[in-house]
């Protein structure tokens, strides 16, 4: 293994699971080399992350925002889906950052990483490297954790990185007077971030009538958790109030869909946005659709306005203080399930990817 006294390491070779960016069920663990760790660099063993239908979005529009440069594999046809998650670091060359201690945040499906970190503070640090340079802010930030596991971990990786697009898109709605609606549609119902966005509106904007729409698998949960006014399945969508102001927020990426929710509410829909893509196979261009026009939602450019706007300590308690009222909402809802070995987790990839995994399953998984 690494030695870790901050000045050399022995020879290591990094697993990581590439996946053909065209052909996303094509993939498969690759040993490499681990690059010489210089001055300013350190070398972090990632310990576990979060495996959620949010890593399968940056895969599905990796091309269009950039999300397959965060991690390169040197070829561009392959490319490392990125996670959330935690890892200790294995040997540093950073004054101040000890060999131990322990960072949350943006990670490669690999057992290691090298990062050059910058801004330097008690808190954190935001990975400077070359090839990391005008990417996202929100996704090269790095929080320090000292040398002890915290509380709801778990919970933290699996839930917090959805949550926060969750708050955002709430937060853009409710600045917009919701459009002049009175509904709000989620598709992909199950999902963490529409289960996410469902709390927040009916904590911060309790008026507004919430509309879950999923497959009927998946409707007795939806359900059950109790956050939706109103839950229909997909094939149900003609039972819905057509005269009732809405805006839609689609988070399956579906464009059949997309194109049954603008023909039933027609001039009624007052916003569509569209989010993530959870049925990757299942993309495709909108075409002439009734009402307005979608609007694509991102939500690290959201999330650096809001924080230039009200300043980063408090967009981060306004985004804990509904974090944890989500956990309360979801408790007994949700499980955590850990996963190991490279098998498991490339198949929890494949069954994430076919949208197998059952929506109460959140996946945690280490390497070993």
């Amino acid at each position: 293994m690494i030695l870790s006294d901050g000045a050399a390491h022995m020879s290591e070779q990094v697993n990581s699971l590439w996946v053909k960016k065209t052909d996303l069920p094509q993939s498969n663990w690759q040993n490499t080399d681990l690059p010489p760790l210089a001055q300013g660099e350190l070398l972090l063993e990632i310990e576990k992350y979060a495996l959620t239908a949010n890593n399968i979005t940056y895969a599905a529009v990796g091309d269009g925002f950039g999300y397959w440069n965060f991690f390169p594999t040197g070829d561009d046809q392959w490319g490392i889906v990125p996670v959330w998650g935690f890892a200790k670091v294995a040997a540093s060359h950073v004054e101040g950052i000890a060999v131990g201690e322990r960072v949350y945040g943006y990670l490669p499906m690999a057992s290691h990483l090298v990062v050059a970190p910058g801004n330097v503070t008690d808190a954190g640090f935001v990975d400077s490297a070359a090839h990391r340079q005008g990417l996202a802010i929100i996704y090269n930030q790095y929080h320090r954790l000292g040398q002890e596991s915290g509380e709801m971990e778990a919970e933290r990786a699996l839930y917090q990185p959805l949550f926060t697009t969750s708050f955002l898109i709430e937060d853009m709605m409710r600045k917009s007077d919701w459009h002049g609606a009175q509904a709000l549609l989620l598709t992909s119902a199950s999902s963490k971030t529409a289960l996410g966005l469902a709390v927040v509106a009916k904590n911060l904007s309790p008026e507004i009538k919430r509309i879950g729409l999923t497959s009927p698998g998946n409707s007795a949960f939806v359900a059950a958790t109790g956050l939706y006014d109103e839950v229909l399945t997909y094939d149900q969508l003609a039972e819905a109030d057509a005269d009732q102001a809405t805006v839609s927020v689609d988070f399956a990426g579906n464009s059949k869909v997309l194109a049954a929710i603008h023909d039933h509410w027609g001039d009624r829909l007052k916003f569509s946005s569209l989010v993530g893509a959870t049925h990757f196979e299942e993309r495709g261009g909108d075409g002439e659709l009734k009402g307005p026009k979608p609007i694509l939602f991102f939500a690290p450019t959201a999330a650096e306005s809001l924080m230039k706007e009200i300043g980063p300590v408090d967009f981060r308690a306004k985004v804990d203080a509904q974090f944890a009222a989500f956990v309360t909402a979801v408790s007994g809802h949700l499980s955590v399930e850990h996963l190991s070995g490279l098998d498991s987790l490339q198949n929890a990839y494949l069954e994430m990817l076919a949208n197998k995994v059952a929506p109460n399953r959140g996946l945690i998984c280490t390497l070993t």
